[in-house]
């Protein structure tokens, strides 16, 4: 099985995150993922042979659109989805304009966004589809996440090292999950 039908399987059998999913796609966004910590602990989970993964602290839903960049439009949306479901931090944001926080070029799509994130296993993001199929986006690939590598990615390599380097004392990962090999 490759690794984008391995990661269908680890969502698609979690009902918690296929319901996030679902309210999600709702939105009816373009370009809309449900990205980062939603996705990589699920894996991490499982290859840590855990029984159940618990959700991140927050659920990060990014999509693009250059028409609608106001940070209100992505308030708008949280409030939206806290709406539906008032148990989850949502925190929303549309990659069209990131890329001025990052101090990058502009990005053409989420997907593109996302090879900008500061680890190559957190680049990674799912939706449904309108027959709930689950669609995978890993600009940087599935590699290094199920391989529990925890390694920088792009500009966090040198210019933003860093910014990396606070990320691994902050999330602690390795706390929770033992097996992660992290790469300096």
């Amino acid at each position: 099985m490759n690794l984008a039908a391995r990661l269908r399987t680890i969502i698609s059998t979690d009902p918690r995150r296929l319901r996030i999913l679902q309210q999600v796609r709702e939105l009816d966004l373009p370009d809309c993922w449900v990205a980062a910590g939603f996705v990589r602990s699920a894996v991490w989970d499982h290859l840590h042979q855990r029984s159940g993964s618990p959700l991140p602290t927050d659920i990060d839903v990014i999509w693009f659109e250059r028409s609608q960049t106001a940070p209100a439009r992505d308030a708008e949306l949280e409030a939206m989805l806290r709406h539906r479901d008032d148990s989850l931090q949502w925190s929303v944001k549309n990659q069209a304009r990131m890329h001025l926080r990052n101090g990058d070029a502009p990005y053409a799509s989420a997907t593109e966004a996302m090879r900008h994130w500061p680890e190559t296993a957190t680049a990674v993001a799912v939706r449904l589809d309108e027959q709930d199929g689950i669609h995978v986006a890993a600009p940087l690939g599935l590699e290094d996440l199920f391989n529990l590598i925890v390694r920088p990615a792009g500009r966090f390599k040198d210019k933003k090292q860093p910014i990396y380097q606070e990320r691994l004392r902050s999330k602690n990962w390795l706390a929770t999950w033992p097996k992660l090999k992290v790469l300096p």
